[in-house]
């Protein structure tokens, strides 16, 4: 890894306390832990969480803002049944939105396994709609980092414009930080300017405080989004995981300047849980983090549900 890269990450000189012949050594990354509280009770961020929702959701249940939900959805198909033909079709109702809603603004971006970049890049024609692809042996992402890399290479070259990749949750509960990030430094060097969205599998790591520390280190290491979780591993998304990444997110910002995203995923099934997530968000981030550049929702079935609660009558589109 290169200085000026751990530098722009956040590991450099002033985080690590050390010679710049020594930027490799483990307890860089602990150094940067050593800067946030991570010493969190459950039971304390259950109740802080449930306060917010209690207290702010229901303002925030209006058409404008379910019309600006809409807009941070990452349409997502990850299906072992997908073809190109499929995945065309799926494509193609984001086309037929711009004609059909002229005055609604379309989905963020369409999210699909990196073999079917390509039939998204040819048929996409709506404009503002990004490509992102889950790469990085998702949804484990048990495989050699070579593979990760190939894969998040090619996906890229196939018309990518975002990838998602999981972190080695493995890697990163037998305390082995530096195998965990190293990896997530590689695949930010491969993306370049293009987003790189980390997934934490919050449902996977056991407490809010190996949440925190996750989210930490994982935009340390170049995350552009901390993203709660696969939908693949119970528990998915949760109120209480993304109030403490946007704690962490919020924190983060305040160390460094650096603004970093959130992206709840998995378990968003009604237009009620968007609502929650959006009002974390309004409540730890303010409206600086209220824009699909910062903000993103991983679902399909609420693009519906949305929609419908927008034209005020059923509605199946997408």
């Amino acid at each position: 890894m290169k200085y000026n890269q751990d530098l722009e990450s956040g590991f450099g000189i002033e985080d690590q306390n050390l010679d710049p012949e020594n930027l490799h050594q483990p307890d860089k990354y602990h150094v940067a832990l050593s800067k946030y509280n991570t010493d969190l009770k459950d039971d304390e961020v259950a109740a802080k969480t449930a306060h917010i929702i209690e207290k702010y959701v229901k303002e925030n249940d209006t058409q404008e803002v379910k019309k600006f939900l809409l807009h941070c959805i990452d349409l997502t198909t990850l299906k072992c049944t997908d073809s190109e033909l499929s995945v065309m079709k799926f494509t193609q109702h984001v086309n037929d939105f711009v004609d059909k809603y002229p005055d609604l603004e379309n989905v963020a971006a369409i999210c699909v396994y990196p073999n079917m970049a390509e039939i998204v890049n040819d048929t996409l024609e709506a404009d503002g709609v990004n490509i992102a692809c889950v790469s990085g042996g998702f949804p484990s992402s048990q495989t050699f980092t070579e593979i990760k890399v190939a894969e998040t290479a090619m996906a890229l070259h196939a018309g990518a414009d975002e990838i998602d990749i999981v972190i080695s949750v493995g890697k990163f509960l037998t305390n082995d930080y530096e195998g965990m990030c190293d990896e997530i430094q590689e695949l930010k060097d491969v993306c370049g300017d293009k987003h790189l969205k980390v997934i934490l599998e919050t449902g996977a790591l056991e407490s809010a405080s190996n949440i925190k520390k996750a989210s930490i280190l994982a935009m340390y290491s170049g995350a552009n989004f901390i993203k709660t979780s696969t939908g693949k591993e119970k528990p998915a998304a949760t109120p209480e995981a993304a109030y403490v990444m946007c704690q962490a997110i919020k924190e983060y910002f305040l160390e460094t300047g650096r603004k970093v995203g959130f992206k709840p995923a998995g378990g968003l099934n009604t237009v009620q849980d968007a609502l929650i997530y959006y009002t974390i968000v309004k409540e730890i981030l303010g409206k600086e983090w209220l824009n699909n550049k910062l903000f993103r929702l991983g679902t399909s079935r609420l693009a519906n549900l949305l929609l419908s609660d927008i034209l005020g009558q059923e509605t199946k589109f997408f």
